[in-house]
């Protein structure tokens, strides 16, 4: 296991709720939060084993929920159950495409919310449902979604810059004899 990448997959995960909760422009503008969490599990079921992926969607379950109006806990669930699904068809999956980078964006920001929904409901909660929930969670989706191809480049950058570079291939034959002394 790596852990460069499992440490760099957190702190942006940190770094993503805290600007989600703080900056809120996209808020104002068309009256929707962000939540960049899904399609960052989708990068980390791509990319990493499954106890990155536990640790993601548990601690970035719980950052988002401690600065939102979720009740603690409710967002780990949705977010590891879309990292195991994905986790265990990763093999069929076209990890270098950008179109299935896209539609595997989309389907985690979509489904994300839902299952959190869900939940919710399934908890006796009373969630603020209305019209304005089905634009907010296509924005959702379509921002997720959006976002994912760019979760790929960066952490390929960045695990490229961080990491060491294997040596090249040196002129001498392995199966070279090397007599060393006096003839």
């Amino acid at each position: 296991m790596n852990w460069l990448n499992t440490i760099l997959l957190l702190t942006v995960a940190f770094l993503a709720v805290f600007l989600e909760a703080t900056i809120s422009g996209l808020r104002h503008l068309f009256g929707v939060q962000v939540d960049l969490l899904p399609s960052l599990i989708v990068y980390a079921s791509l990319s990493t084993g499954l106890v990155t992926v536990a640790l993601l969607s548990m601690c970035g379950g719980l950052w988002f929920d401690s600065l939102s109006a979720n009740p603690l806990g409710i967002s780990v669930l949705p977010l590891f159950f879309i990292g195991f699904v994905i986790q265990t068809y990763r093999g069929l999956i076209l990890r270098e495409e950008a179109f299935a980078q896209l539609v595997l964006g989309l389907a985690a920001s979509a489904g994300a919310p839902a299952l959190t929904l869900l939940l919710l409901l399934n908890a006796e909660t009373q969630p603020l449902i209305g019209w304005l929930s089905i634009w907010q969670w296509l924005v959702m989706s379509l921002v997720g979604a959006a976002v994912t191809p760019f979760w790929f480049r960066f952490f390929d950058r960045l695990t490229h810059a961080l990491s060491y570079r294997p040596l090249g291939q040196t002129s001498f034959r392995p199966d070279r004899q090397i007599k060393r002394g006096r003839m």
